[in-house]
This record gives C-alpha cells, sequence and structure tokens, in this order.
C-alpha cells in the first residue's frame, strides 16, 4: 500500500506522543492500524498471549516509567477482554490510552459478526474521555484528547477506530467549518495550596504530639520531602500498599503498609496517633485509619475529589506532594519531645522481630513468609519488583522490605489475579538492562502466568540483563478467599471452589527454555533464591507452601477476627486441625509482640 491511510495517522501521533511500544493481540478489525505500524517501525508492537495481558502491560508501563501505557485491541471479544486491565488502570489512578478496533461503520446496528456497541461498554472505565472516530480527520484530535484527558486524570480513555475510518486517505491538516485542529501537547505546571491553607495545616500538625504520616502512590516524587517532615514532627511514616515503594523501609521510623494484610506496627501507629497527615494516599482500609474524633487530620493530594474521602479532614491541601511538603516544611516546629518517637521505633523493632518469627515457624513443607523473607537480603539494588494478588500480597506487604528506589507494582484497587508476569514483561520492556522479580500464587499463575510465561521464553534473548524470576507460591489453594471465608463468614474451607489442580510450574519453565527450580523445603529457599538471581535466563521458582499459614490481620483488628477464624475452622474437624494450631501460634505471637 503506497498511499498514506488514515491508520498511519493514529501512527503518528503515538510517535508524537512519544509511544515507545503498545500492547496488544491483532485481529481482522486493526488489521490497518497494524500495517500502518509495521511500516513505521515505531512504536514497538508487544504481541501479548491475550488481550487482558496487553491491558496490564499498558497500566504496568505507566506505572514503571511515569508514561501512558497504550492498549490495541480488535473489535467484539478483543475489546471486552482489555476492560480488567483498564479498570485497573482506573482504580489505581494510572494513564493509559485504549484503541479498539470496531466493524466498518455500514453494517454497524444490524448484528454483524463481532459487533459489540463499544461506548456503552467502555462508558464507565473510560469516564473521563471514550468516542469513535467516524472520520480521518478526527483521529489527530481524538488522540490528543484521549492522552491529554489519560494524563490530567490520571485514568483509562478509550478511541473506537471503525475499520473502514482506519482505510480512508490521510487528509491533510486543514482549517475550515467543522474540523478542529489539535496539537500533541503535554503541559507540565506546578500545583500548590494557598498560602493560608499552609498556615493552617502547619498549625494543626504544630500542635499535634504524636503525629502519623500516611504515604501513598499520590508521593512517589516526594520520597526526600516525606522523611524530611517526619524527622521535622517526630512522626512514625505508615504507607498504603501502593505507596510501599516510595517510603526506604529501613528507616527506624517506617512502621510499613496498613490495612488488612498491613503490619502490627503501622496498627500500633496510626491507633495511638493525635494527628494524622495523608500524602497522596486514598487508601480504602478506612477501620485501620485512627478512629474519627482520635486524630486532627490534614491531607495533601493533586485531585481535589480525594480530599475527605476517607477520613475527617481539618485542613485539605490541593497540591502536588513534593511541592507542597517542601513549602509546608518550614512552617513546621522542631518536636523537642522524642517519646512519640520512641514508641514508634519501638513499635517497628518490635514487628520486625515479630515478622523474622513468623517466617522461620515451621510449616508444611514451607512457610511461604519464609519464602518471601529470604528474598529480601538478596534484592538486587536496580531490580524492579511485580506483585500479583491473593495471599502472596500479604507477604509481600509484611516481608519483603524493599531496597530504596526500588520500584514494585501490583493490581492494588482492583485486586485482579493475574497481573504479576505481564506486570513484569511491561517492567522489563522498559528498562531491559534490570533484574525483574515477579511473586505470584499458583492461581493467578494458572488464570494468566503460564500463559505469558510463552512472552517471557519468546523475548528474554533480546533483554541486556536476562534475568526475570517467577517465583510460585505452589499451595494447590486459593489460601487468600479460603481464609476470608473462614475469616468473614466463618464458613469452613470449601474443597470444590478452593482446591486448584496440582501444576508443574518448575518442570513447565524447563519445558519453554527457561530455568526451573523447585523448592521443598525450607533449607532450600535461601540458595535457590542465590540460584535464581544468578541465573543467565528467566527462572522460574516453584516453592511448595502450606496453605495454613493464617491471613491474620494485624491486632488490635485482628483480635476481633480470631473467634470467626476459629468457627469456620472448628467446621472442618480434623482437617482443620493444622490451621487452628498455626492461628494459635501467630496470635500468640502478636499478643506478645504488642499486647496493647
Amino acid at each position: 500500500m503506497s498511499e498514506r491511510v488514515a491508520a498511519d495517522l493514529v501512527v503518528e501521533r503515538l510517535q508524537q506522543w512519544g509511544v515507545p511500544r503498545v500492547f496488544g493481540y491483532s485481529g481482522d478489525g486493526i488489521n490497518a492500524l497494524m500495517g500502518a505500524l509495521r511500516r513505521a517501525g515505531e512504536p514497538e508492537f508487544v504481541q501479548a498471549r491475550h488481550e487482558e495481558a496487553a491491558a496490564f502491560m499498558a497500566v504496568a508501563h505507566a506505572k514503571y516509567t511515569g508514561g501512558v501505557g497504550v492498549a490495541v485491541s480488535t473489535q467484539g471479544p478483543g475489546a471486552v477482554h482489555l476492560l480488567p486491565g483498564l479498570y485497573d488502570a482506573k482504580l489505581d489512578g494510572v494513564p493509559v490510552v485504549a484503541l479498539m478496533g470496531q466493524q466498518q461503520r455500514s453494517v454497524l446496528g444490524s448484528q454483524y459478526q463481532q459487533e459489540i456497541d463499544l461506548l456503552p461498554l467502555v462508558k464507565d472505565v473510560a469516564a473521563q474521555f471514550a468516542q469513535e472516530a467516524t472520520t480521518a480527520e478526527q483521529l489527530p484530535m481524538l488522540l490528543d484528547r484521549a492522552f491529554r484527558t489519560a494524563l490530567a486524570t490520571r485514568s483509562p480513555t478509550v478511541v473506537i477506530l471503525p475499520h473502514d475510518v482506519q482505510q480512508e486517505p490521510a487528509p491533510e491538516p486543514q482549517q475550515e467549518h467543522g474540523i478542529v485542529v489539535s496539537a500533541p501537547a503535554r503541559p507540565r505546571g506546578r500545583l500548590l495550596p494557598h498560602d493560608d491553607d499552609l498556615r493552617a495545616a502547619a498549625d494543626v500538625l504544630n500542635a499535634g504530639r504524636r503525629v502519623a504520616i500516611v504515604v501513598g502512590q499520590g508521593a512517589r516524587s516526594a520520597r526526600t520531602e516525606v522523611v524530611d517532615v517526619a524527622e521535622r514532627l517526630g512522626a512514625g511514616v505508615v504507607t498504603s500498599l501502593l505507596g510501599k515503594p516510595y517510603v526506604d523501609e529501613e528507616l527506624p521510623f517506617a512502621a510499613g503498609v496498613l490495612g488488612h494484610l498491613g503490619t502490627a506496627a503501622s496498627g500500633a501507629v496510626l491507633g495511638g496517633c493525635d494527628t494524622l497527615l495523608v500524602v497522596g494516599s486514598n487508601d480504602p482500609w478506612t477501620e485501620y485509619y485512627p478512629a474519627p474524633g482520635q486524630a486532627r487530620a490534614v491531607q495533601i493530594d493533586v485531585d481535589g475529589r480525594h480530599l475527605g474521602d476517607r477520613y475527617p479532614i481539618e485542613v485539605p491541601l490541593l497540591g502536588d506532594a513534593a511541592e507542597t511538603l517542601r513549602a509546608l516544611l518550614p512552617l513546621l516546629d522542631e518536636r523537642p519531645d522524642s517519646s512519640w518517637r520512641s514508641e514508634v521505633k519501638a513499635a517497628v523493632r518490635s514487628w520486625r522481630d515479630l515478622a523474622e518469627k513468623r517466617a522461620r515457624t515451621p510449616a508444611d513443607p514451607v512457610n511461604p513468609e519464609l519464602a518471601i523473607a529470604e528474598l529480601s537480603s538478596r534484592l538486587p539494588k536496580n531490580a524492579q519488583v511485580a506483585v500479583d494478588v491473593g495471599s502472596v500480597t500479604y507477604w509481600y506487604a509484611r516481608q519483603l522490605r524493599l531496597p530504596d528506589g526500588v520500584p514494585a507494582h501490583l493490581s492494588s484497587r482492583l485486586a485482579c489475579m493475574g497481573c504479576s508476569v505481564p506486570y513484569g514483561l511491561a517492567a522489563k520492556l522498559a528498562h531491559p538492562d534490570r533484574p525483574v522479580v515477579a511473586l505470584s500464587g499458583d492461581g493467578a499463575m494458572q488464570m494468566l502466568g503460564n500463559a505469558e510465561l510463552v512472552t517471557v521464553a519468546h523475548r528474554w534473548r533480546q533483554w541486556a540483563d536476562p534475568r526475570f524470576v517467577v517465583c510460585v507460591l505452589h499451595n494447590r489453594d486459593l489460601a487468600e478467599v479460603t481464609w476470608e471465608q473462614r475469616e468473614m463468614e466463618g464458613d469452613p474451607r470449601f474443597d470444590e471452589s478452593q482446591s486448584l489442580p496440582d501444576f508443574p510450574y518448575a518442570g513447565y519453565g524447563e519445558l519453554l527454555g527457561l530455568t526451573g527450580i523447585r523448592v521443598t523445603a525450607p533449607d532450600e529457599v535461601g540458595p535457590a533464591w542465590d540460584r535464581a538471581l544468578a541465573a543467565d535466563r528467566p527462572v522460574v521458582l516453584e516453592v511448595l507452601v502450606d496453605p495454613d499459614v493464617p491471613l491474620l490481620p494485624p491486632f488490635p483488628a485482628g483480635r476481633a477476627k480470631l473467634d470467626s477464624f476459629r468457627a469456620g475452622l472448628a467446621q472442618e474437624g480434623s482437617a482443620g486441625e493444622k490451621a487452628r494450631r498455626l492461628l494459635d501460634t501467630y496470635a500468640g505471637q502478636e499478643e506478645s509482640g504488642f499486647p496493647g
């Protein structure tokens, strides 16, 4: 094809927006777009094994790079398959642009092959911007608006491309009635609160004597500023799950992740504070915040919609986290009284001792906490980490201490299983010279991860650093849901819904030409990590772990859950005996470490 067509305009606009790669799966609805990508040579097209994985890769690209992720699908089922990843982007606040193919305009409304009315389909997930192109002249403007909106609102946007529109001759820019000419302009700016609001916030924080700071992903560029303010106020620092990578967890006042899967130290800090500073977090676990009325609160967020969303905020500050904290710091008083900071540090030490004790608690055959704890001291300082959804998320939150600056991402608010290997692939493609570690359970691997190992096997020889370690915690159980049944319903484990087929993950890795390592005993865990992180190719590290290790929420909230756990386990009879013993052991360990 020698004539430039509208699909070429789409590719040119992607180039002008600086898109290095798009993730997707081909189909006849986007054949013209695929042809344009082939002719242009860039951006790179990354073929996933499934559109859902491609959408997760687009989300992860945005998370690991700070850019806009782009996912591409054909019409009908291909477009439907993008939805989990697009909802992942929406709920975690990530800029993603989805390009969806569509049947040609002349057949729409005829119940044609693979015809789905896509605008209503994406109305919720792409609430900020979704549009179907009806002419070639629209395309640059629609793409510009999609990218600008995705960046401005940190959300997914959708452009629907009918097949015949992609094939239209590419028009030259023109100025006439009914034609809108736009530009791929990406503005930058500073967003700061008013001085009066900063002074009001400083008054609240200066009046407090037991200050806690909750850090979310909105503080990604404010690492130094968070520490400076924490030191000035003598504060303890707690993170949301998404905020975990943005605080140096070696700091003696870093109390770890809050919430149901968080640390006992975070519970102690939030339970004991009289003042709360929330920085770039919209964490939904409100029952783990200070009780309403316990703490005066200040919140910083770049999105005014989130101010006051989760807690009674006295002073809301609309602004960029780093800029706002820098402006706030000179207004804050030094804390002469260090008794609160001493309490915080003691809670952090107690939690670290408890986490170590938990990891060393015997289990059959391997304690899953040990599998993640042994990675902490071995994780390369230039690594990138991808985490799946399930019980592995708990062990990541509690046991993996990230080196300062190491990015780690997961599907947090959507909590969609199967994200870790696609996330890891996007991280690796963005930075092929850095090792990747993906942490997954066996349920997530069977859902999506095993298929994307094919993509790893297909691509790894192109990477400057071939290390890509997929650690699979193999317990033949959907363990998080099993424990949730016991905790929330007081119900026993339902074997038909919870048991998973056995699968040889390490052997499957070997079949794909990767290295497979199978761990069946506690003393094999550390050496297995050493071998995996020194390998000359990707590794599937399969660790046989105990499904009966309890997912006990941190005390004091966890104390209230014990009766429900025990009621569910009592109905399991002798089958639940080991889980009961481990639950009692874990509860006793936490009671002794955090008796308050």
